[in-house]
């Protein structure tokens, strides 16, 4: 578990299921994204997750309010292999429920994670994807201290090259960079 100022990064648990279904049904928040969740691949991706914490120490971590246990999203550093020039390599990633945009917690969680990935895991680099058109996401990806990486650009293995949400960049971010403080975003 990693804990920060605001928020608690866990493993995923069944009461999980429901909050995470009703996160991922919102347009907004699957907008780049192939669609919503079902129950049972919820359940799927909890269990891929705790296995992957257990087998490599890195995950995608269910992230939750420290003073209700409200679960808000996932971040976390995640091993990852698939089919790409640059890996196998750690991937951050974070999801965040709408109601909770804007407040700074998943720039929190991403610290945090980023910190432990460097710090603790004794990583080299973490990377970050996402689609072209995720703005929110890359705009987070810059205040992290990652840079665009034009020449790794690449077709995302597990979707048609066709496909709308094929094409993704690639962030990256070494050990060595400076991470920025949690704050939360300036009111106004």
């Amino acid at each position: 578990m990693i804990e920060t100022e605001r928020l608690l990064l866990r493993p995923w648990r069944d009461e999980d299921v429901a909050p995470f279904v009703a996160m991922n049904e919102v347009p907004a928040v699957i907008e780049h994204l192939p669609g919503p969740v079902t129950a049972a691949q919820a359940r799927a991706f909890f269990d891929a997750q705790n296995a992957l914490v257990d087998r490599t120490g890195t995950a995608f971590l269910a992230m939750s309010l420290k003073a209700t246990d409200e679960l808000i999203g996932f971040v976390g550093v995640r091993y990852q292999d698939f089919d790409t020039p640059f890996a196998p390599c750690h991937e951050i990633g974070w999801r965040l429920a709408l109601p909770h945009w804007g407040r700074g917690l998943a720039l929190e969680g991403a610290v945090a994670a980023l910190r432990h990935g460097f710090d603790t895991l004794g990583l080299d680099e973490i990377v970050a994807i996402t689609v072209p058109a995720n703005v929110r996401s890359r705009r987070l990806m810059t205040r992290l201290g990652m840079v665009h990486d034009v020449n790794g650009d690449f077709d995302h293995p597990a979707l048609p090259r066709e496909h709308r949400l094929a094409r993704h960049v690639l962030y990256r971010i070494g050990k060595d960079a400076v991470i920025p403080a949690a704050l939360p975003p300036a009111a106004g």
